[in-house]
């Protein structure tokens, strides 16, 4: 396989189900965390590698190394694999989900980004998910029973037990102390702010085609996805939060063995439901809108993309975060029609943005 973010929790776990079932890895392509990166080259002894900067290269242990976005898309173009791992974060995900369509391959996606951005111009049928959430509905759906409703589930992030009075002063720190679990900077700002949720809603919107998606909290974080059947009866996809699950289905195609160790109701004793509602997370108000014009989410992406950095900067608030990108969504009230467009309104919204 080729694996696109190979030093993220995503692709540490894609590695471990790689040794498992001895698969082989042509390509590894990883950021900054050069240390890492000549770990898995000693363990996996890929093809070849790619890092984000040129001045990274001399640092890796390997003798065929390429970097940034064009070097991404070299080592796809190249690659003999027919599956494509793509864990990138970001919109940086997008172009390399293009290519690898483009040239005849899978993708295992777990870059949210290149569906929610560019979802109408994506053959979802050369695409398996391999977050959680969407893994989780795709399992229910192997029966083939007329649905009525998908759900969804979030931890609720950060600040899903403060008071509400108190998100107004929060800060970086504190967005990123996850209740359940440690995830990158981004992702874990954007589960937050309910972003994060968002974009699986538009995912699921792209992946599964047209009908009602919501989504709702469930603090422990052990269901991931539910179905309401149009008989009336539901049924929930339970699995401990452990990727190498949807992992394996998406690298294998079909698992017979066990991955995860099975849930004890008796030892999980309970389980709580939350409405995820707009006091507490504003983004929640577009959320119906955008679903009903699933193309415009490259309008939330690039806003919400930007407004992090500045977060991150200290130069705005957490709550500012979910204002600019109400704001760029009621601005920017197009769909694009091409590609092309997609890039062009990224650009736009970034530098409105970069401008308030």
């Amino acid at each position: 396989m080729v694996l696109l973010g190979s030093t993220g929790s995503i692709g540490v776990n894609t590695l471990e189900i790689a040794k498992k079932f001895s698969l082989e890895i042509e390509v590894l392509v990883a950021g900054n965390n050069i240390d890492l990166l000549n770990e898995q080259i000693r363990r996996h002894a890929p093809h070849c590698v790619v890092v984000a900067n040129h001045s990274d290269v001399p640092k890796v242990a390997h003798n065929n190394v390429l970097y940034g976005e064009e070097g991404i898309l070299e080592a796809i173009e190249r690659s003999s694999s027919n599956l494509v791992v793509n864990a990138l974060v970001g919109f940086l995900g997008l172009r390399p989900t293009l290519k690898a369509i483009e040239i005849g391959k899978q993708v295992a996606l777990a870059n949210k980004e290149s569906l929610v951005a560019a979802g109408a111009f994506i053959d979802t049928s050369k695409i398996q998910p391999i977050d959680s959430e969407h893994f989780g509905l795709w399992y229910l759906l192997q029966e083939n029973r007329s649905v009525s409703r998908m759900v969804i589930t979030a931890s609720g992030g950060a600040f899903r037990d403060w008071p509400l009075e108190k998100l107004k002063s929060a800060t970086l720190q504190d967005a990123l102390k996850h209740p359940n679990w440690s995830m990158g900077q981004k992702i874990t700002i954007d589960s937050a702010s309910m972003m994060n949720k968002m974009f699986e809603l538009l995912e699921a919107r792209w992946l599964f085609g047209a009908g009602e998606y919501d989504a709702v909290i469930e603090t422990k974080s052990l269901i991931h996805a539910l179905i309401d059947f149009k008989d009336g009866s539901s049924t929930a996809h339970f699995a401990h939060a452990n990727m190498q699950l949807p992992i394996a289905y998406a690298v294998l195609g079909k698992v017979e063995e066990q991955i995860l160790k099975p849930i004890d109701l008796i030892e999980v004793g309970s389980l709580e439901f939350r409405a995820i509602t707009a006091e507490r997370y504003p983004l929640w108000e577009i959320k119906d809108a955008l679903l009903k014009e699933p193309s415009r989410g490259v309008i939330v992406n690039a806003a919400n993309e930007a407004a992090i950095a500045q977060f991150i900067e200290g130069r705005i608030s957490f709550l500012d975060i979910s204002k600019r990108i109400i704001h760029a969504f009621d601005r920017f009230d197009m769909q694009p029609g091409s590609i092309d467009e997609v890039f062009e309104l990224d650009r736009e919204v970034r530098h409105y943005i970069g401008t308030l």
